[in-house]
């Protein structure tokens, strides 16, 4: 059975939960506590070096890292990948829109509010952090004013990785007044067929 190792509060982590319940995929879930220091722990480093979760232990005993490619292993062959080219790679073009221009903003700002207490010493890139965020829903809300999900028709991998964390974009200071597309899309992925809340 798959085994995942993760954090019920990240939405990296919520991600893979999220599309397993949309597969109906059985498999084990291992708690890992970031805030606790334990994906430090010389035994979690052999498992994944990088010392990061979600981690995705295969039923051979080797390991998947990295949220998005996990994603793409589960969803091989399924709906949530487009089976046209020029979908599938506008699929791709969301997903490293995700990790590179959205996740870096929003995560980190509702971790250094939600986890952190907002500290002194963080202000300013917490500020920082809220301007890329809204830069990051400005270019969502052009694409969503257009089609009902990322990749067109299709409710997709682009739109499971990017609602994991603008879901829950309020709990990092964001407010989505002004973004109504994104609104409407956050009710659109919710109100799919297997959907799974997040725990917090």
């Amino acid at each position: 059975m798959l085994k995942v190792y993760g954090d019920e509060r990240s939405g990296n982590c919520y991600k893979v939960k999220l599309l397993l319940n949309l597969l109906q995929q059985d498999y084990q879930w291992q708690a890992v506590d970031v805030l606790k220091g334990e994906t430090r722990s010389a035994e979690f480093l052999a498992k994944n070096p990088n010392g990061k979760i979600p981690l995705l232990e295969l039923e051979d005993g080797s390991f998947l890292w990295e949220s998005n490619a996990i994603l793409n292993y589960l969803a091989d062959g399924t709906a949530w990948i487009p089976h046209e080219p020029r979908l599938r790679t506008q699929m791709l073009q969301w997903q490293f829109f995700e990790q590179y221009s959205h996740e870096p903003y929003v995560a980190t700002a509702r971790f250094i509010r939600l986890f952190q207490g907002l500290p002194d010493e963080r202000r300013d890139e917490y500020a920082q952090c809220l301007l890329g965020g809204d830069k990051a829903f400005r270019v969502m809300e052009q694409q969503l004013q257009r089609t009902p999900f990322l990749v067109g028709e299709q409710y997709t991998l682009a739109d499971i990785a990017l609602y994991a964390y603008s879901h829950v974009a309020e709990q990092a200071g964001f407010t989505l007044h002004a973004y109504p597309a994104v609104r409407a899309w956050l009710a659109r992925v919710a109100s799919q067929p297997g959907h799974l809340a997040m725990a917090c």
